[in-house]
């Protein structure tokens, strides 16, 4: 029940559904669990809500970490770590940025070619395209992927050049490891769960990417001939703070990801050859997760923001960092790091 009206809450004070649309599905995910004698209950309150909850949320105070935090929706957690790492000005944009409808970009596939309708070259991102809504039949037909200007731009750091041989830790869905396919020779994908594996070979072949190899194996335990590869791109699982309008909470609390992230980290130290390119990217704004785990490392990071610097992070430069309120996409961390030349 509580869960149900935050939802319809939240879609009240944040979102473009309408009013009538919100009050309904609210009420409708309240009888569909099975609460009838609540329908009523929540029907009103939906209805009282509906009166002025989005006036009454601008007048919030967001002064402090926890106002912000019921301000603009967000566990008190996530807020303190922003205004930690960013401050309180853009923690606050950050969080204001977050609530308004993400950016809808796709990757024009350099392997199929086809009519892709209107769309806005992003001039910053080569391959990336802005466009009012992404089409099923573009899609089906394999002329691009659906993926952020902040995900592209992680894929094109890896540098991966003709003639290489990549591994990508954490492949599944696809997106950067047929990105990758545009240029190296061989891309060996690894996906740990069957079901994302089998999707991951879908969406390979939907996109002509032929040279890309699924593994369907953990990255953590992988054969042990495979090793070698001139570049390893480490996409590792995060607690997603810089996905729009994601609500991370469970997921950060329900496992050490640093720990993890860390772990993942070592293995691509491991399969990389000596002078090797390693890069770290994550979809998240948490220091914890980002410069914290690549500092761990002891790999040397190449001046990516030299390469970037409309995207170089404000605090360390050799690493990238995009933000949503800045740079209007998802944020992610960014880091292209250095095997020793052995």
């Amino acid at each position: 029940m509580q869960a149900a009206l935050r939802l319809g809450a939240y879609q009240l004070a944040y979102s473009e559904v309408a009013v009538h649309a919100a009050v309904n599905e609210t009420v409708e995910l309240v009888r569909t669990a099975g609460l009838e004698r609540a329908v009523k209950f929540a029907n009103a309150v939906m209805r009282r809500l509906a009166l002025g909850l989005r006036e009454l949320v601008a007048a919030l105070p967001e002064e402090t970490p926890e106002q912000a935090a019921l301000r603009h929706s967000y566990p008190d957690w996530v807020a303190g770590v922003w205004w930690r790492d960013l401050g309180p000005d853009q923690a606050r944009e950050l969080m204001r940025a977050q609530n308004e409808p993400p950016e809808r970009a796709v990757r024009l596939n350099a392997r199929r070619r086809g009519p892709v309708g209107c769309g806005e070259l992003d001039p910053e991102i080569p391959g990336a395209l802005r466009v009012e809504r992404i089409e099923d039949c573009n899609l089906a037909a394999g002329f691009v992927w659906p993926q952020s200007r902040g995900s592209q731009l992680a894929g094109l750091a890896v540098g991966a050049q003709p003639g290489e041989r990549v591994l990508d830790l954490c492949a599944a869905p696809g997106g950067k490891a047929t990105q990758l396919a545009e240029s190296a020779e061989e891309v060996v994908a690894v996906e740990k769960h069957p079901g994302r594996a089998r999707e991951l070979e879908a969406n390979c072949k939907r996109l002509g990417a032929s040279n890309v190899r699924v593994l369907n194996a953990d990255a953590l335990s992988l054969p042990d001939g495979l090793s070698g590869f001139d570049r390893v791109l480490v996409d590792a699982p995060c607690s997603g703070l810089g996905v729009l309008a994601a609500r991370p909470d469970l997921r950060w609390r329900g496992q050490p990801l640093p720990e993890l992230q860390r772990d993942l980290l070592r293995v691509a130290a491991e399969r990389v050859r000596p002078g090797g390119a390693v890069v770290y990217s994550v979809c998240t704004i948490n220091a914890d997760e980002n410069e914290a785990v690549v500092d761990e490392s002891g790999l040397e990071p190449d001046p990516l923001g030299e390469e970037w610097p409309q995207f170089a992070h404000a605090a360390r430069p050799e690493f990238l960092l995009t933000l949503p309120h800045r740079d209007h996409t998802s944020g992610f961390f960014i880091a292209r790091l250095r095997s020793s030349a052995g």
